[in-house]
C-alpha cells in the first residue's frame, strides 16, 4: 500500500479492479463471453468511479502511464465492438450503428472539453479576494457545479448506457433495446454540450484581466491599506497566517491581508480583513501600494522578495511562533527593517547566533495570539490529570533533534498510558508530521493506534463505567450540538450559500462583522461541546484544524513537546512542561542551548523522567519548578501589562511613522510634491 500510496484497502482493492478488469474484458470480447465481459466491465466501471471519488493518486499514475480516463472508456468501447465482431453479428446493422453512435459519441467530447477548459481559463482572475468590493467588473454567474465538477469523468461516463443497450440486445437479439441505449448515450452528451454552451457567450464571461487589475487598484487607492500581512507557502503552512488574522482585525488604521498562491485561500481562517491573492508576481508589482507604510512577513519564503522591492514600506519579520529552533534565527531577516520578538529571550537569540541583525532593528512587542490561554489554577482540571502530548515535525533534515516523534514518541505514549495512575492522553501532532519523512509518518500512525487502542480498553474498563452512565445523557447532548453548530457554520462559510468558483467567490465574499461574530462564537461553542461529547477520562487524538492548539493547552493539565513555538506558547498558562533531548545532548547542555526549556522537566528518549512531571499536576506542593516558570514567561513572552496588541499595535504605528518620515525626505530630496 506505501509503494501504491493508496489511503486505504478498499482503494487497493478497486484498482486491483482496474488492472485485472481490463484484460478479463479482451479476454471475454476474444473468448467470446458475453456474460463474463458485462461482469468485468461493470467491476472496471464501478472501480473506476470509486478511485476517482476518493481522489486517488493511482488516477495520475495511470494518466502517466497512456492509460488515462478517457483512453481505458476508447478500450472499452473498442473492445465492445470486437465482442459484438466475434458473437457474429459484424454484418448486422446491430454493429454498424454501433460503432456509429460510438463515434459520434467520441466525437462530441472534444467540443465539451474545449468548452469547459474556455470556461475555466475565461473565469479564472488574475488575483482572488475576500471582504473586497469588486462591482466594477464584470463577474456573471458561474456554470453549475453539476456542469463544472469532474466534467471529463462525467461525460464519459454516459456511454454506460450504450453498453448496457448493447449487451442486452446482443443477448436477447432485442435490437431496439441498443438503439435506445445508444440513443440515450448521444441525447444526454449533446444535451450536457448545449447546457454549457451559453456560458461561452462574451456577457456570462468575466471581464479581462487588465479590467480585474485596474478595479482592484482603483480599490486599493480608495481603500489605501496602510499595513499589510504578507504571506507566501503551501496551503499547508496556512496556519501561519492564520494565526495572526486576528491580530491583524485588531490593529488600528486599514489593514489588509496579502497572499501569494492561490490554495491557500480556502484554507484561510473566517476575517472581516480585506484578503488580495495574487499569485502573479508582475501583476503583484503593478499594483498601486503606495499607501502601504508596513509589510509584516509571517515567513521567510523567496516569493517575499516581490514585496521587499518596494522602498517606499517598512518591512518586518513576524514569524509564526517564538522558539530555539534555527529557524528563529534564519540569517534570511537580515532583508527586514526590523523584527519583532515576543520577548527579551528573541533579542538574546539573535544576539548570541550573530547572524547579522543588529540588536537596534529588534522589537518585542508580544504574542497577541496567546490572550486566550488560560492561566493555570494549580489544581488539575478532572478528577485524573490531562496530558497534551504535541509534538513537532520531522524538519527537513533528519537531526535526531527537531522532534521526538522518531525516538521517544513511542516511549513517551507507552509511559502515559501505562501510568500507575490514570492519566487522560492528548495527542496533537504537527500538521506537517509526515510530510517529509516516511518513518514519521509510520511512527505517527502506530502511535494513533496505540492511543486508540487504550482509548477502546478504557471504555469497557470497569473503572470508568459509571462516569460513563453518569454523562450518557450529557455527552448524546453535547453531539447533538455538534451537528447542530457544524451545519450553522457551513451556512456561514460562504455567506449562505457556496461559491462555484474563484470568480464567483470573489464577488459575494464581502466583509460582514455580524457574520463573522457569529463564527468566531459558534467555533467556541462547538469547541465547548467537543470536550462535552468525550468523558474527561477519555485518550484522543486531535489532528485537523478544527480543535485549536490552545484549546488543548486549556483542556490539559501538562503538556510534552519538543524545541518549537509550542513550547514558548504552553508557558503562557503557568503549567507543567516536559521538553525531549532527543538529541541526547544531556540535560545540562540542553537547557543551556535552548531558552523555553530553563523551567521544564527535561526528558530522556525512554521518557522515564514524566514521573515528575505527573508529580507537578498531582501534588503541587512538590512543583519545585512554579517560580521559574513564571519568570521564564516574561522572559519569552514579555510583560502581561501593557496587553500583547497594545505592545504590536504601537510597534506598527512607530514604525508607519517612520516609513512616512522616509518618504516625505526622499520626496524633498528629489524636489517632489509632499503627499499622504
Amino acid at each position: 500500500m506505501r509503494l501504491a500510496r493508496v489511503g486505504s484497502g478498499s482503494e487497493l482493492a478497486a484498482a486491483f479492479l482496474v488492472a485485472l478488469g481490463f484484460p478479463c474484458i479482451m479476454l471475454a470480447a476474444i473468448i467470446p463471453n458475453l456474460w463474463f465481459f458485462a461482469v468485468a466491465a461493470a467491476a472496471t466501471y464501478l472501480a473506476d468511479r470509486y478511485l476517482h471519488h476518493c481522489g486517488s493518486y493511482l488516477i495520475n499514475r495511470l494518466a502517466a502511464v497512456r492509460a488515462g480516463l478517457s483512453i481505458r472508456f476508447l478500450v472499452r468501447q473498442l473492445l465492445l465492438v470486437l465482442l459484438l465482431s466475434r458473437l457474429g453479428y459484424g454484418e448486422e446493422t446491430l454493429f454498424y450503428v454501433t460503432v456509429a453512435c460510438l463515434l459520434a459519441f467520441y466525437g462530441l467530447q472534444a467540443p465539451q472539453s474545449a468548452i469547459v477548459t474556455l470556461i475555466r481559463l475565461r473565469r479564472k482572475l488574475p488575483v482572488i479576494t475576500r471582504n473586497i468590493d469588486l462591482e466594477r467588473v464584470r463577474i456573471p454567474d458561474a456554470p453549475s457545479l453539476l456542469l463544472m465538477n469532474r466534467p471529463a469523468e462525467k461525460m464519459l461516463h454516459l456511454d454506460v448506457f450504450a453498453m448496457a443497450g448493447v449487451l442486452i440486445a446482443a443477448e436477447t437479439r432485442v435490437y431496439g433495446i441498443a438503439y435506445v441505449g445508444l440513443g440515450l448515450t448521444l441525447v444526454l452528451a449533446l444535451g450536457y454540450l448545449l447546457l454549457l454552451l451559453p456560458y461561452i457567450r462574451p456577457k456570462r464571461l468575466v471581464a479581462p484581466a487588465d479590467k480585474v487589475l485596474g478595479a482592484v487598484s482603483t480599490w486599493l487607492r480608495e481603500y489605501k491599506p496602510d499595513v499589510v500581512l504578507y504571506f507566501s507557502g503551501s496551503k499547508e503552512s496556512a496556519y501561519q497566517a492564520n494565526m495572526w488574522l486576528e491580530t491583524m482585525a485588531q490593529l488600528g488604521g486599514r489593514p489588509m491581508i496579502l497572499l501569494r498562491e492561490r490554495n491557500i485561500l480556502p484554507q484561510l481562517a473566517t476575517t472581516s480583513v480585506p484578503v488580495l491573492c495574487v499569485p502573479g508576481g508582475v501583476h503583484l508589482m503593478n499594483l498601486d501600494l503606495s499607501s502601504v507604510r508596513v509589510a509584516l512577513y509571517a515567513a521567510n519564503v523567496g516569493k517575499n522578495i516581490h514585496m521587499l522591492r518596494v522602498p517606499t514600506m517598512k518591512h518586518v519579520f513576524i514569524g509564526h511562533g517564538d522558539s530555539d529552533k534555527i529557524a528563529s534565527v534564519n540569517p534570511y531577516s537580515k532583508v527586514y527593517d526590523e523584527v519583532w520578538t515576543a520577548g527579551r529571550a528573541g533579542r538574546d537569540r539573535y544576539a548570541l547566533a550573530d547572524v547579522g541583525v543588529r540588536d537596534e532593528d529588534i522589537v518585542e512587542v508580544g504574542r497577541p495570539q496567546l490572550a486566550t490561554i488560560q492561566p493555570w489554577s494549580g489544581v488539575q482540571k478532572n478528577p485524573i490529570p490531562t496530558v497534551l502530548y504535541a509534538p513537532t515535525w520531522e524538519g527537513w533534515d533528519d537531526n535526531p533533534g527537531n522532534t521526538s516523534l522518531l525516538l521517544a514518541g513511542e516511549n513517551i505514549v507507552r509511559r502515559l498510558l501505562k501510568a500507575q495512575q490514570p492519566v487522560r492522553l492528548l495527542y496533537k501532532p504537527h500538521p506537517f508530521t509526515g510530510t517529509r519523512s516516511a518513518k514519521a509518518k509510520a511512527v505517527h500512525l502506530r502511535i494513533t493506534e496505540m492511543i486508540e487502542q487504550a482509548a477502546a480498553e478504557r471504555a469497557t474498563d470497569p473503572r470508568w463505567a459509571e462516569q460513563a452512565a453518569a454523562l450518557r445523557g450529557e455527552q448524546a447532548e453535547a453531539r447533538a450540538e455538534l451537528v447542530r453548530i457544524e451545519a450553522r457554520l457551513a451556512e456561514l462559510a460562504d455567506g449562505g450559500g457556496i461559491a462555484r468558483d474563484e470568480a464567483e467567490q470573489s464577488r459575494d465574499s464581502l466583509a460582514d462583522p455580524a457574520r463573522e461574530a457569529e463564527t468566531a462564537r459558534l467555533k467556541d461553542e462547538w469547541n465547548a461541546a467537543s470536550w462535552r461529547a468525550q468523558g474527561w477520562w477519555e485518550h484522543r487524538v486531535i489532528t485537523g484544524a478544527e480543535m485549536r492548539l490552545y484549546d488543548c493547552f486549556n483542556e490539559s493539565d501538562a503538556m510534552v513537546s519538543d524545541i518549537s513555538s509550542v513550547v514558548s506558547d504552553f508557558i503562557a498558562s503557568g503549567k507543567p512542561y516536559a521538553v525531549t533531548d532527543s538529541a541526547e545532548l544531556g540535560e545540562d547542555e540542553f537547557r543551556r542551548q535552548n531558552t523555553a526549556v530553563r523551567a521544564a522537566v527535561i526528558l530522556s528518549n525512554s521518557a522515564a523522567e514524566l514521573d515528575e512531571l505527573l508529580a507537578a499536576v498531582t501534588a503541587p506542593a512538590t512543583d519545585a519548578r512554579a517560580d521559574a516558570r513564571r519568570e521564564l514567561k516574561q522572559y519569552l513572552l514579555g510583560p502581561d501589562e501593557p496587553t500583547s496588541i497594545v505592545q504590536f499595535d504601537t510597534a506598527v504605528k512607530a514604525l508607519a511613522a517612520k516609513s512616512d518620515a522616509r518618504n516625505t525626505g526622499v520626496a524633498k530630496s528629489l524636489g517632489e510634491p509632499v503627499g499622504g
